[in-house]
């Protein structure tokens, strides 16, 4: 009687799997191509068979733009493309969530193959070009992302095709803007031609402007910056944010640049390389535009994050939180519970109670 009742209990529950054994398929799923591991990453973490994480240490509690994280670990866009997989991707232990990026019209993208590992770099080559569903269902999956319990931003950009900028980026906006927590505009992925001329000034300026106009009280927007720009470039882009009521910059995307240290074949591919390759150049732009803005501006930091020395080093430079994707496609779910304590032991190191506490205090 005892084993019907039980039955009958745990009928039509799914066993959860821990975050560490899901991180043991992890190496088997790198045996698929890279987007079809991708898709069955995404329908696991949709269908909560990656498991969940306890609570976060209270000392990893951070703040920015007015929103609470739980811990300053966030996930980069371009995992959760279709905001598919939200709340599955809050119970392995991501402390804010960035979806997309999402175009206005469905598109393919560019052809196959377009993803590339690295495997002995760990990191990725990816030349995507947005492939999108298109923003209808992308908004129809944020409507029903309520119960996520941590932040989450909607990243948007333009179709390959688009002829007038302003006008698509202040209707992706305008439609994302009830759904989500900030939104990030990408003026900075390689893969769309063009798309990076949109870092200039005077097309920043017009960009900003129409979204203003068109979304006077909507939630923080937020810009999202190459890594390849120079310091004259950043300094510009930062200047034009501020001046245009932006009130964060992501630093940054993938890098068109190809480090010699790099070793695995698939090196020359063309596309945007992500990984702990782009940790330096990154966490050096991050310290600069942390100078630059002087406060003016919240600083997400991107690009090259694998440990919780990391992270750390991150909230040093300037940033108030970071964002991580190509770690997590190496190492799956068990990668949020591993930083998490790097991420504590390195705060005792070096005199830290707090994670809010090391955000701008690098020299």
């Amino acid at each position: 009687m005892r084993q019907s009742l039980a039955r009958r209990a745990t009928f039509g529950q799914r066993a959860p799997m821990i975050p560490a054994l899901a991180s043991l398929t992890t190496p088997l799923l790198r045996c698929l191509d890279p987007e079809r591991s991708h898709r069955v990453a995404i329908t696991a973490l949709r269908l909560g068979l990656a498991g969940a994480s306890g609570a976060d240490d209270p000392r990893l509690a951070v703040s920015a733009m007015g929103l609470s994280l739980p811990n300053p670990i966030g996930l980069a866009a371009g995992f959760d493309k279709g905001a598919a997989a939200v709340r599955g991707l809050r119970r392995v232990g991501f402390g804010a969530i960035e979806t997309g990026t999402a175009t206005l019209r469905p598109q393919p993208g560019n052809p196959h193959p377009r993803v590339f590992r690295l495997e002995a770099d760990r990191s990725i080559i990816n030349r995507y070009g947005l492939n999108s569903d298109g923003i209808e269902p992308y908004v129809a999956n944020l409507a029903v992302r309520r119960r996520a319990g941590v932040p989450v931003g909607a990243n948007v950009g333009i179709n390959k095709d688009c002829t007038d900028p302003e006008r698509d980026y202040a209707q992706l906006v305008a439609a994302v803007a009830p759904h989500v927590d900030y939104v990030a505009i990408n003026v900075s992925s390689p893969n769309t031609p063009g798309l990076r001329d949109l870092q200039g000034e005077a097309k920043l300026r017009g960009i900003l402007a129409a979204i203003a106009e068109a979304v006077p009280s909507g939630p923080p927007i937020v810009l999202k910056l190459a890594p390849d720009l120079d310091e004259a470039a950043l300094d510009a882009a930062l200047e034009t944010a501020i001046a245009n009521g932006v009130r964060g910059v992501i630093l940054g995307n993938t890098t068109v640049e190809r480090p010699e240290t790099l070793r695995s074949p698939e090196r020359s591919e063309t596309g945007g390389l992500s990984g702990p390759p782009l940790m330096t150049r990154s966490t050096k732009l991050l310290a600069h535009a942390h100078r630059q803005a002087g406060g003016r501006l919240t600083l997400i930091g991107c690009g090259g994050v694998t440990t919780g020395r990391d992270v750390l080093r991150k909230l040093r430079a300037g940033a108030s939180f970071v964002q991580l994707y190509t770690a997590f496609a190496y190492d799956g779910p068990g990668l949020l519970a591993r930083i998490k304590r790097e991420l504590l032991a390195a705060m005792a190191a070096e005199g830290f109670q707090t994670a809010a506490a090391a955000v701008g205090t690098a020299r």
